[in-house]
């Protein structure tokens, strides 16, 4: 799965604003899709101690949400970290875990913001455009934007309002619990994208396409980190080794 827009990440920070404005008139805010078979989540997580990010895709046929693929990628940072400015830093790694799918999702998932972006384009809308698929936000925290409280039953909504404009909503997953943030990524209407994030809902607050990419790559920087302590620890004895050696000779 290639993106259909080549990706343009090394780039100063201004330059990333103009190019997020750039993108984002290329982003569609109607439903624009076919049947969807097959739901991907996506998310990353950050390893400080080699500087990296490590990302998950996990592909789903829908609406069974039985898993059917699953793919990984590391990529050193190249990007500060900029609020607003985010899907730079995180955006390689993602791109490459989505180039290793032998299935191609017809609808994405990110964790993540759409619409809801101080800018209006967030992560689910670039990666969306780039790759040319309907992707929606699903976000765990709020970024811009005000809302009231939406009911206590899961299914409740409450719009969420930025600059005058209904970037998302606000939807109760699981009754009683903290809400989730559905923001139109690219080729989906937001009504839309909070039906298919609520159909991908299984009586947990995150939907199951992010949540168990969450754990994914939650798992996955843990056994890197894992293999680098074993790697230090082994260099550590054969330097031991080498120096005895060495001692022993004179």
């Amino acid at each position: 799965m290639k993106p259909r827009i080549k990706p343009r990440w090394n780039l100063a920070p201004r330059a990333a604003v103009r190019e997020q404005e750039r993108l984002r008139e290329r982003v569609i805010l109607a439903d624009q899709f076919g049947p969807i078979r097959y739901v991907a989540g996506a998310d990353l997580a950050f390893d400080p101690a080699t500087d990296a990010a490590v990302a998950g895709v996990i592909v789903y046929r829908f609406p069974e949400l039985i898993e059917v693929e699953r793919r990984r990628a590391r990529r050193k940072l190249r990007f500060p970290y900029v609020p607003g400015l985010l899907s730079f830093r995180e955006g390689p790694a993602l791109l490459a875990a989505f180039a290793r799918l032998r299935i191609e999702p017809d609808l994405i998932l990110i964790d993540g913001h759409g619409r809801a972006h101080p800018r209006l384009f967030g992560i689910a809308s670039h990666l969306g455009v780039l790759l040319d698929k309907p992707a929606i936000g699903c976000a765990k925290s709020l970024l811009v934007g005000e809302h009231r409280e939406p009911g206590r039953k899961a299914g409740s909504t409450a719009s969420l309002w930025f600059k005058g404009e209904r970037v998302g909503e606000v939807l109760r997953t699981r009754d009683g619990v903290k809400p989730i943030y559905v923001t139109a990524g690219h080729r989906v209407a937001l009504d839309s994208a909070v039906e298919f994030v609520k159909q991908c809902c299984d009586g947990f607050r995150i939907p199951q396409p992010t949540r168990e990419a969450d754990h994914y790559v939650r798992d996955l920087r843990r056994s890197y980190q894992e293999e680098q302590i074993k790697g230090q620890k082994a260099k550590s004895k054969n330097e031991r080794r080498e120096r005895a050696a060495v001692a022993r000779a004179r």
